[in-house]
């Protein structure tokens, strides 16, 4: 029940990795650097294969020992947000307007990290897919590598993936067997009416007014049609019309984000959205186009391979620091695409903080390089653990 010894021996190499990273940030499917940095550590490392271009941008290393047939995946996402950082580091981004503000950047160094341990010990016996995934932020990057042949080119039985928690305590992990994270879907509702002045609004049929109504009723869909047991949001999060405070606009645009996790949820989520957007708006006698765009599905864990992960994680960090009932997030993630082809685990790691300290996606937010250990850690004791040696 500790971090590996042989790990923790090259922590400030880990730490040296996350940080040139963390300074050469690069959005969804423009990992370049990023790419080139992690094929030639993996080679350097001795893999016996290094695969680029896999949905343009991704990385995936393979490491084999004994005999065996069984093969798993370990995935880490590599991209960084289009967010100005604010925390002064002296290794903070380098480039305007991009940073790593999610823990991509650490994320990547861990699999790096567990790839080098697995690579000088090859204490299992089987195959070891590392897979580092471009354009996890809201591009799809997990689907596009399914989409191109990902499991048919890799052929791993189960798959698995991390995500750091920066309010969960340093050296701590939590997950949950069933769905993890939400399936996120974008509704946009153009209003079309009748402008004109605002001192005549009885010559107009004002779409602001629809706008506003809708707004508010579509509250009403997870209070009142969605079985109080189960779970969904509707956020409506952008208002968009008019031009002058005394002209009652043609035309208002609302959108806004869906979060559900139980797919006859998310079918009842879109059809309601739809109908209640068109009936108040032929109430107020204007038009509603309604545009509904099904996201990233819900993240859903297996059972057996939670309960392996979370053994995994016991041994690295003692069993009454795994939580194995973590509540579900209604966030999303792009890993979901490759658990609907294979079973297997999305775990949160804790990487310190209480509630005061930066969250993910903010402008202050840093991975904590105290956890760099505790996720390597975890991902060679699971490698182990699932494909022991003979």
């Amino acid at each position: 029940m500790a971090i590996i010894n042989r790990i923790g021996d090259f922590h400030d190499d880990m730490t040296a990795w996350r940080r040139d990273l963390h300074a050469h940030p690069e959005l969804g499917f423009e990992e370049v650097r990023t790419s080139a940095f992690v094929a030639e550590k993996l080679r350097s490392f001795g893999l016996d294969e290094v695969h680029t271009g896999l949905a343009r941008t991704g990385v995936v290393g393979v490491l084999r020992a004994g005999s065996g047939r069984d093969a798993i995946g370990l995935r880490a996402d590599m991209d960084a947000l289009p967010i100005e950082e604010a925390t002064g580091r002296p290794y903070a981004s380098t480039i305007p307007g991009k940073m790593h503000a999610c823990g991509h950047d650490g994320h990547t160094t861990m699999l790096l990290g567990a790839a080098r341990y697995l690579a000088e010990t090859r204490n299992f016996d089987g195959t070891v897919y590392f897979i580092f995934q471009p354009a996890e932020e809201m591009q799809g990057g997990g689907r596009v590598m399914v989409e191109e042949g990902l499991f048919e080119r890799f052929a791993a039985a189960r798959v698995f993936g991390m995500h750091n928690w920066p309010r969960m305590p340093l050296g701590t992990f939590a997950m949950r067997a069933g769905p993890i994270m939400a399936a996120a879907d974008r509704v946009e509702i153009r209003l079309i009416g009748q402008g004109g002045h605002g001192a005549m609004p009885h010559l107009c049929r004002d779409p602001v007014v629809a706008g506003a109504q809708i707004a508010t009723a579509l509250q009403t869909v997870v209070a009142r049609n969605v079985d109080p047991v189960t779970q969904g949001v509707v956020s409506i999060t952008q208002f968009h019309g008019g031009d002058a405070d005394n002209v009652i606009p043609q035309e208002v645009t609302l959108r806004g984000t869906i979060r559900s996790f139980a797919p006859e949820v998310r079918d009842l989520l879109e059809r309601r959205v739809g109908e209640i957007a068109r009936v108040v708006a032929q109430a107020h006698e204007v038009r509603a186009d309604v545009t509904y765009t099904r996201g990233y599905p819900a993240t859903i864990n297996s059972e057996a391979e939670t309960a392996q992960a979370a053994a995994a994680a016991a041994d690295v960090v003692g069993e009454d620091r795994v939580d194995r009932a973590a509540p579900p997030v209604m966030g999303a993630e792009d890993f979901a695409y490759m658990l609907e082809q294979r079973p297997g685990a999305y775990v949160f790691m804790g990487v310190g903080g209480d509630e005061s300290a930066p969250t993910l996606h903010s402008p202050d937010y840093d991975f904590n390089d105290e956890a760099l250990p505790y996720g390597a850690s975890y991902w060679a004791r699971l490698v182990e653990q699932l494909l022991p040696a003979r």
